[in-house]
């Protein structure tokens, strides 16, 4: 049986720090799962919400989205899990199933959703409760705190590479990353497994950024005001800088792809139609479909992803978003409430 309080890091109100706190643990609902963190991601759109970028949060709010924990009670409907099985918990924690998004296979883009850590109580606390249909089986291969954050920056990722289109057999495919993070660190594994060539563009003059890219594989590394040597098939935009769009998109060859990978962006500036004439398409990535989930998760092994994350005790989750915003996370930060 679990305890009846637990520990929890919670926001009351947007820009001020979480505070230490003591709650109920939740009861699973009919269809819910409680789980017992063992880690959660610090994910940029934490940041969104703590900033109030993404407005309209429940407050007072436990963040995290990118949890990992076992199975402690299922709800009376839930069917498919076991009591001690290790499961992970995204962004998108429910999806009305009815609208017309969900019933044509485009539950990410759901007219009623809700999100973990910002509409439900997140990661950012010893127990949460999620919807059973938004609960994955973690894959062996990786610790609780390696694992989190293939949950969001891992999904986010991948849904963001497979919008940018398949590789072309036989030819190579050259993909600009912008923003080398959390997310651009596992998916520029993911699209080297694929065979394509990475180009990494950081703050100017960030050179341990720099490095890290290029540990990770990638053929060049530059800051994000400059342009590579060669002309791209597309890329990714993970920063939250509007103005590198028009910045990526002329790196971008006739025909490429431009993807913003990103839940909140600053205004994109004005640009003249000849950086997007010539067929080049700009597309935006909105949260993740179970499929994604699936997907992902079943390929991570197999690449394989490794993450770069850094623990950190769950009292100190004002740091870590605080290092996150000044850049000085190499990898991910995670949470660990046990220590």
């Amino acid at each position: 049986m679990p305890p009846a309080r637990m520990q929890a890091m919670v926001l009351d109100r947007a820009g001020q720090p979480l505070h230490a706190t003591e709650l109920p643990v939740p009861a699973p609902k009919p269809d819910q799962v409680l789980i017992k963190v063992a880690a959660c991601g610090v994910c940029r759109t934490d940041l969104h919400v703590f900033d109030g970028e993404l407005a309209h949060p429940k407050l007072p709010l436990v963040l995290g989205h990118e949890i990992v924990g076992r199975v402690e009670a299922l709800g009376d409907k839930v069917r498919g899990f076991d009591i001690g099985e290790r499961v992970g918990v995204p962004w998108l924690g429910f999806t009305d199933g009815t609208c017309f998004y969900c019933r044509s296979g485009r539950e990410n883009l759901c007219e009623n959703p809700r999100f973990t850590g910002y509409q439900i109580d997140g990661g950012y606390a010893q127990y949460t409760v999620a919807d059973a249909r938004y609960v994955f089986s973690i894959p062996e291969d990786y610790s609780d705190a390696e694992a989190a954050p293939l949950l969001c920056a891992g999904l986010i990722g991948y849904r963001s590479l497979k919008m940018t289109g398949q590789p072309v057999p036989g030819q190579l495919a050259r993909l600009g990353i912008y923003g080398f993070g959390a997310a651009a660190h596992i998916v520029a594994q993911v699209a080297r497994h694929q065979g394509r060539e990475i180009y990494a563009f950081t703050r100017p003059d960030d050179e341990k950024a720099q490095d890290f890219a290029r540990s990770l594989g990638a053929v060049w590394a530059g800051g994000s005001d400059g342009m590579p040597p060669e002309p791209l098939d597309s890329a990714i935009v993970f920063a939250s800088v509007g103005a590198l769009v028009p910045a990526a998109l002329k790196t971008v060859r006739k025909g490429g792809v431009l993807v913003c990978g990103g839940i909140h962006m600053s205004d994109i500036p004005s640009f003249p139609y000849e950086i997007l004439w010539e067929e080049r398409v700009l597309r935006s990535v909105a949260n993740l479909t179970r499929a994604d989930a699936r997907e992902f998760l079943a390929i991570a092994p197999k690449v394989p992803v490794k993450t770069t994350v850094v623990p950190m005790p769950l009292s100190r989750a004002n740091e870590a978003l605080a290092r996150l915003r000044k850049g000085e996370l190499t990898g991910a930060a995670v949470l660990i409430p046990g220590a």
